[in-house]
């Protein structure tokens, strides 16, 4: 059985599926993303993340949302069993021809765009909504405010942030209270920027959602970050990926990981992390 945790207040899976590698550029295609979803939630996955904004740059908006929407529709499993969680104030564009990432954190769009992700997903209510990364051009507590209007209107349920600092993160707990149960943040052994962010949410009792726990999809900046990784692995004769996956989730009962996957195989190796028992002697040895 895949590790179960609190988050906010769902009981769902410490490890999830990040959908984002499944519509972005250099995907594998519809069917084989349906195939991943399916096959991470046929394994016991129940925490679903996309966003608004995962689609290929210059092509159609929301194409995440619309794969998660039917795998979900195609899945025989308990749907009810499965938090589906998406993200708001993204989207993409092409910069000198190379795809980028545009921010967009202006209250009424987070409003328009949050409905346009419920109708997507088929929903009345979203289960989980981030406000997907801060925009400079808007006060950060106005951006949480447009999130809260649509708490109180029941666009959503629950209220998460991603991409946020300390300070961001106290900004958004004074806005939204208790309905702020999530900060999904890069976390890696090749990012570790973000560990103030982590320990802040230990106190504050709000999970931690690693994206890209693994250093992402493409080539990390610097693969000897991963060699004690490797070491520890060879002697659990495992991959790497659900050693580092395991270092992650043993920081605290309040981390989930949401490895991306392009295929079955990947999603279904980073599930098996969640048994995997790394001795202190391997936790101190990984840092």
């Amino acid at each position: 059985m895949v590790m179960h945790r609190n988050l906010g207040p769902f009981d769902t899976t410490a490890i999830g599926l990040g959908e984002m590698p499944l519509t972005i550029e250099n995907n594998l295609g519809w069917a084989k993303g349906i195939e991943t979803i399916h096959a991470a939630l046929d394994a016991g996955c129940r925490h679903i993340d996309t966003a608004w904004s995962y689609y290929c740059s210059g092509g159609e908006e929301q194409t995440g949302e619309k794969l998660v929407r039917e795998a979900m529709d195609s899945w025989k499993g308990p749907k009810d069993e499965v938090l589906i969680a998406t993200k708001v104030g993204h989207y993409r564009n092409f910069t000198d021809g190379v795809p980028t990432w545009g921010k967009d954190g202006k209250p009424e769009h987070l409003i328009r765009y949050a409905k346009q992700s419920a109708q997507t997903l088929g929903v009345d209510t979203i289960d989980l909504l981030y406000f997907h990364r801060p925009d400079p051009e808007v006060p950060y507590n106005e951006s949480c405010e447009a999130i809260k209007q649509l708490l109180d209107e029941g666009v959503a349920r629950w209220a998460g942030i991603s991409n946020a600092s300390v300070e961001q993160i106290d900004i958004a707990r004074d806005v939204l209270g208790d309905k702020l149960v999530a900060v999904q943040n890069q976390y890696s052994p090749i990012y570790l920027d973000t560990q103030d962010t982590l320990e802040h949410c230990a106190k504050l009792g709000i999970a931690f959602v690693c994206w890209s726990p693994l250093g992402g999809f493409r080539k990390p900046k610097d693969e000897s970050k991963f060699d004690p990784f490797r070491e520890v692995a060879a002697a659990h004769g495992v991959s790497y990926q659900q050693v580092v996956l395991a270092w992650e989730l043993a920081k605290g009962d309040h981390m989930f990981v949401i490895p991306g996957a392009h295929r079955p195989e990947t999603i279904l190796d980073s599930l098996n992390a969640g048994d995997l028992e790394l001795t202190d002697e391997e936790l101190a040895k990984l840092g």
